[in-house]
């Protein structure tokens, strides 16, 4: 994996409140960015016919590390934490007139 770039600290404590792994007594299980890119990315790679998952995993995650790919944000709560959790990013909304009053 390539060298972890700078993440401003804000970005840092986003990733800990919304997307970092913790436990159910809220220790964290990714210790690091990294670890939160490798775990979304081996579940990505978990679609791949088994002997490619390895090396797509490793794609995937160097992707990530390079911010050339970002998963949606409850993709990257959610995905590889082997919890029940939608990894559905959208919701519905009501219809909404095309006009200045909409």
């Amino acid at each position: 994996m390539n060298a972890m770039p700078q993440v401003a600290a804000i970005s840092q404590q986003i990733w800990d409140m919304k997307y970092r792994l913790k436990g159910a007594d809220g220790a964290p299980i990714d210790k690091t960015i990294e670890d939160t890119w490798h775990r979304v990315a081996a579940a990505l790679a978990e679609s791949e016919a088994p002997e490619k998952r390895a090396a797509m995993t490793e794609r995937f995650a160097a992707a990530m590390a390079d911010f050339k790919f970002m998963p949606a944000g409850r993709i990257m709560a959610g995905a590889g934490a082997k919890r029940n959790v939608t990894l559905f990013n959208c919701f519905v909304m009501g219809t909404v007139p095309d006009d200045m009053g909409g």
